[in-house]
């Protein structure tokens, strides 16, 4: 029958067709494999740029906390530092106080000088508490020269105020022997007090000067801006 191929030219066709499928099953491996390559590197610079930047994140963390741990440890010691400045700023106040206190009881020598003193003082007391009865303690051993000052002083304290006034002496509580002296004032009743101790003056004095004092001895603050 005439168009029938042998069976040497049905194997040569078929070699053909298994020739051609294998050449399209080899181009069609070759897109996927190519294909598959393209998406592993796309993948795989995905996770890289994660990871790097998870990487960066972490000791971007890190440098931060070690910048924090470090800007803490430098502001302690800094604060050690100036608490161990005011600490000996202090104590060198404190000497200095303790060394005029040491000097109060050397006022008392001078006579004369000591009379003006509790003269101003105890005129001060009438002054401040514009009472027409005034209780005065001293020392026992100020007695004497309280007595004498409180004359003068309410002899000018009379002139310049007028009206009447009456002091005295308390001889029940004496102020104490191991003090320096000077005055303490009083309303009859107690209830307003005047402290002219020299004690309590050398303290309202280091009060007062103690800004004074802190800029001689140690210059002026350097975070202070505005002075009155």
């Amino acid at each position: 029958m005439a168009g029938r191929l042998n069976d040497q030219e049905v194997a040569s066709e078929m070699n053909k067709m298994v020739a051609f499928i294998k050449q399209e099953a080899l181009e069609k491996a070759r897109e996927i494999k190519v294909k598959a390559d393209e998406e592993f590197n796309i993948e795989k610079a995905k996770i890289v740029r994660q990871e790097t930047v998870a990487i960066e994140a972490f000791y971007e963390k890190k440098k931060k906390q070690a910048e924090t741990q470090r800007k803490i440890a430098i502001s302690n010691h800094i604060n050690k530092n100036r608490l161990r400045v005011l600490q000996a700023r202090q104590q060198i106040l404190t000497e200095l106080t303790q060394a005029g206190a040491s000097q109060l009881v050397q006022i008392n020598q001078d006579k004369e000088k000591y009379h003006a003193l509790l003269k101003d003082l105890i005129l001060q007391i009438f002054y401040q508490l514009m009472e027409k009865n005034v209780r005065l303690q001293s020392r026992q051993a100020d007695a004497d020269a309280v007595k004498a000052a409180a004359e003068a002083a309410k002899e000018v304290y009379l002139k310049e105020v007028g009206g009447t006034l009456e002091y005295t002496l308390d001889d029940e509580t004496w102020l104490s022997e191991k003090g320096a002296g000077g005055v303490v004032g009083s309303s009859v009743d107690g209830r307003i007090k005047v402290n002219n101790s020299l004690e309590k003056r050398l303290e309202l004095v280091s009060e007062q000067m103690l800004p004074d004092i802190r800029i001689l001895l140690f210059g002026p603050s350097p975070n202070r801006r505005f002075y009155n």
